[in-house]
């Protein structure tokens, strides 16, 4: 399928989990992907990806926080293929620390990165796509952390949930241009990579502060994979969303929708007899 032929992404924060699934997603329904990033060993693999398998990528490496580099990267995709129709903002800086234990330093700086590179990649994209006359959609990562109150994780989820409404108002300003601003919530997420996910499943079983049980916890018995994100972020990045704006998509396996107490799993649940 082409749902979004010769359309023109940037997707900000590509790396081998959630950025880089959506920007080969992207890709493989006909898009030209600008994948950006400060890790060139993140962000090249993702180019050579989409590459390999037929489409058309460029990288550009920088902070989303620095607004010459936000207008270097959006001039690039221009000049090289004449439009950008599609923002997904994914950047974040991840440092998993609580109140009691974040710097005001690391805290303002991971808001920066999530907020303030949200801010700089729209404002920039928005003013080209009104220069230009063009409607576009604008697709803003958030998490069930953004939803929920995680504990040890005091930046992360402020950054988060700040982007709930930075998506609802700036959805409101740029509806009269016909750009589309969108929430798209994921959810703790296993790598496509077999290794990488037993690192992971290894890591979340680990002693903590805040014990966390995601595969125990989770509704649909297994934690989501980047692959299971990309139909969702295609689906607002195309023209079948075109009446879709302020809004979000969640594909978190029902994990915002259950009641805090139940315990999925448990085997007390009984299945309906005939």
């Amino acid at each position: 399928m082409n749902r979004l032929q010769d359309k023109v992404a940037i997707v900000t924060g590509t790396g081998p989990l959630i950025g880089g699934a959506i920007a080969a997603g992207l890709a493989a329904e006909g898009a030209r992907v600008v994948c950006t990033g400060l890790d060139e060993d993140a962000v090249k693999p993702c180019v050579t990806a989409i590459e390999e398998a037929g489409g058309e990528a460029f990288s550009a490496l920088g902070d989303v926080t620095d607004p010459v580099h936000v207008e270097e990267v959006v001039r690039r995709a221009v000049d090289r293929w004449g439009s950008v129709d599609i923002l997904v903002n994914s950047a974040v800086w991840f440092r998993k620390q609580g109140l009691l234990t974040m710097s005001v330093e690391d805290y303002r700086r991971q808001l920066d990165v999530i907020l303030g590179g949200a801010f700089l990649f729209t404002r920039e994209v928005a003013q080209h796509l009104i220069s230009t006359g063009r409607g576009g959609s604008i697709i803003n990562v958030l998490s069930t952390a953004a939803w929920q109150g995680e504990p040890g994780n005091i930046g992360y989820s402020t950054g988060k949930s700040g982007l709930i409404n930075f998506t609802r108002s700036a959805a409101m300003e740029l509806a009269r241009h016909g750009i589309r601003v969108n929430g798209f919530t994921p959810t703790a997420t296993l790598p496509d990579d077999s290794e990488r996910a037993r690192e992971l499943t290894k890591s979340m079983a680990a002693p903590s502060d805040y014990p966390m049980d995601f595969p125990g916890q989770f509704p649909m018995g297994r934690l989501p994979t980047p692959q299971d994100y990309v139909p969702a972020v295609v689906f607002l990045a195309s023209d079948e969303s075109s009446m879709i704006t302020g809004s979000n998509i969640t594909v978190d396996g029902g994990a915002t929708a259950k009641y805090w107490p139940w315990l999925p799993g448990s085997g007390r649940e009984r299945t309906a007899q005939p």
